[in-house]
């Protein structure tokens, strides 16, 4: 059986919120707070998870009942989403399934805001509306998250196409032309000034607007902000821009509440042999919430051998059956996919289909279960309670006779032998220690040298320490063979080093993850450690982790990126991309909160680019 995730569900009455926002996203999603016994306390949405969940646990300020909230938190879960949006609409489903205690306003669809627009057969009305019904036909357009946004974008697109917004009797018992006509807002269809004909154009061109088939209008706007700002008006500048961003919200298509359609959205992602599998649970359009775990497996195993394990076993272990939809989504193909989801249509006794190559709203899932795969990763390696146990058995391995308290591990990166960065990476009790972290810049040493580079990094780091300028390592890993090994020893002993265990990681013969030998500097001695050994997976951790901020620091130095604005150095992104960037947005604090699909509406914008600027922007 799948094993859920200790952090998330085992609950023990002391949550660790110091280590666990270490590792927090700051990206928009949801978070779910529990007590010890494993009950919901609290559902929330964030624009910044980190900086939203890290204001409950400061020192001074709480409320009362925040405080009373957060002295029972056990552990939270985290659902990272595309938007901001997309945060509100999974939050209110969440809410409305979960019943937390301490929200206090249990929504319900009522809440949604809609755009209405109704049946008349010539010329029909745009209304604001609070909750869908079947009554009176019409189309609607929705559900939106903010019921200003919506209010305002109808005052917007009444401006641009004049479509009436009164109700049915009030249209019909006009004799003549109202206030609206007058400031321009309306066409007065109640007194024939314009032919259905006519009329009906307007509304097809909203109707295709709000539908996202038509952002001609957004391309007016920014021609007109264009223009104002030219003209030095900025006051009028600065209204067209705050009309794109209304705008913008009201197209913004939702991946967390489309038309419709039944999945189960599975993703994996491993590291430092541990792997992760989350399901993002979509009904009805919807998605309803995430599950992650973090089953036991053969270093031999594909992901896809790994998944089609996984499956049977979700689908099929355990005393009762979990409901089977019509659509499993997935990263990779999965090992007798075809078997897998002939057993899988017998068991629900309709056709379920097992898909990897999606589009649309299914690719936006797939992503985002992707995305949440990587975030609770990387959760679960930071847990406390993970790395003691790996320093136990890295004690265990090397003989050591304390377990180590601080562990230091070295890499070299360059391109060609050009730019050479090398960095030092320190993990301690409680894993990464990033404020320890350094980078150094390689000088004077020969193209492509990585033994030089060595030497000069060891050197530099352990000669202060030696002068009584820095902190001491209980253990020192080398991210190379014998030869930087070597090299690595005959520094300590010119320092006079001669206390401090030093580990070769070198990668085997096969070059393949879990394949590694370690190679004991003191002794020469070379092993291998079994592929699911907790101490193995903490040093894969430490040696990614340095290999992971020399490419960093390498490729910082190398694009020497400048400073005059954010969008200056993001590889792609030239001076044409920037301006239509900025025109479409409005500024870099809205490009900042755009999604990927966001971006790729822009002129130049292919999804992939917008994949680096999403990065670039947010850290990643």
């Amino acid at each position: 059986m799948p094993t859920r995730s200790e952090s998330n569900t085992e609950h023990n009455g002391e949550f660790d919120s110091k280590n666990f926002l270490k590792q927090l996203t700051e990206r928009p999603g949801v978070y779910r707070m529990y007590d010890a016994a494993g009950q919901v306390l609290y559902v929330g949405k964030a624009r910044n998870l980190k900086k939203r969940v890290s204001s409950y646990f400061r020192k001074t300020g709480l409320a009362p009942k925040t405080e009373a909230l957060v002295a029972k938190i056990d552990a939270i879960e985290v659902t990272i989403t595309g938007s901001e949006t997309e945060a509100l609409l999974l939050e209110q489903n969440l809410i409305k399934s979960l019943r937390p205690p301490y929200n206090i306003l249990l929504r319900d669809d009522k809440s949604y805001p809609y755009i209405y627009l109704s049946s008349h057969k010539d010329y029909p009305s745009l209304t604001f509306r609070r909750g869908r019904t079947k009554k009176g036909g019409g189309t609607w357009f929705g559900p939106f998250p903010s019921s200003g946004a919506v209010k305002e974008s109808l005052n917007i697109l009444q401006k641009v196409f004049r479509i009436r917004s009164c109700s049915e009797s009030y249209f019909r018992n006009r004799t003549r032309p109202c206030l609206q006509y007058q400031i321009n807002r309306c066409t007065a269809p109640c007194v024939g000034y314009i032919t259905p004909e006519q009329y009906q154009e307007d509304i097809r061109h909203a109707a295709m607007f709000l539908e996202g088939k038509n952002p001609a209008i957004i391309h007016n706007l920014m021609n007109a902000m264009e223009k104002a700002s030219a003209n030095l008006e900025f006051e009028k500048a600065a209204a067209y821009r705050d009309q794109i961003n209304h705008l913008r919200h009201v197209q913004e298509q939702q991946s967390v509440d489309s038309a419709g359609g039944d999945a189960d959205v599975i993703a994996i992602a491993q590291d430092a042999g541990i792997v992760c599998i989350v399901v993002i649970i979509v009904r009805g359009g919807r998605v309803l919430g995430t599950k992650d775990y973090f089953p036991r497996y053969s270093i031999e195993q594909t992901e896809g051998e790994l998944l089609s394990a996984f499956l049977g076993q979700y689908y099929f272990g355990g005393n009762t059956r979990r409901e089977i939809p019509r659509d499993i989504l997935v990263p990779v193909d999965v090992e007798g996919e075809e078997l897998l989801a002939e057993a899988l249509s017998e068991a629900a006794n309709r056709e379920t289909r097992i898909r990897g190559n999606v589009r649309g709203e299914r690719r936006r899932w797939l992503e985002l279960a992707m995305t949440n795969a990587r975030q609770t990763l990387l959760t679960h390696l930071a847990s406390k309670e993970t790395v003691y146990r790996r320093l136990l058995a890295l004690r265990d391995l090397l003989d050591l006779p304390e377990t180590p308290s601080r562990m230091e591990c070295f890499d070299i990166s360059h391109s060609h032998g050009e730019n050479t960065v090398a960095s030092c990476v320190v993990f301690d009790e409680n894993g990464p220690l990033k404020s320890d972290y350094r980078l150094y810049n390689i000088e004077n040493v020969k193209a492509g040298d990585d033994y030089g580079a060595m030497r000069q990094v060891l050197t530099r780091r352990y000669k202060r320490m030696v002068a009584g300028e820095g902190k001491r390592p209980d253990l020192v890993f080398i991210d190379g063979g014998k030869g930087q090994l070597n090299v690595a020893r005959e520094v300590f002993d010119e320092l006079g080093v001669s206390d401090i265990p030093l580990i070769g990681v070198a990668k085997g013969v096969t070059r393949r993850a879990g394949m590694e030998q370690l190679i004991d500097a003191m002794t020469g001695d070379v092993f291998r450690v079994p592929a699911d050994s907790p101490a193995l997976h903490l040093i894969q951790h430490i040696r990614d982790e340095s290999h992971r901020f020399a490419i960093t620091g390498h490729r910082a130095r190398r694009d020497k990126k400048r400073r005059q604005s954010t969008l200056e150095g993001i590889e792609g992104v030239g001076p044409k991309r920037r301006r239509e960037l900025i025109r479409y947005f409005g500024g870099i604090q809205e490009i900042r909160k755009a999604s990927v699909d966001e971006m790729t509406k822009v002129q130049g914008i292919s999804k992939a680019l917008a994949e680096t600027i999403y990065a670039a922007l947010h850290d990643e």
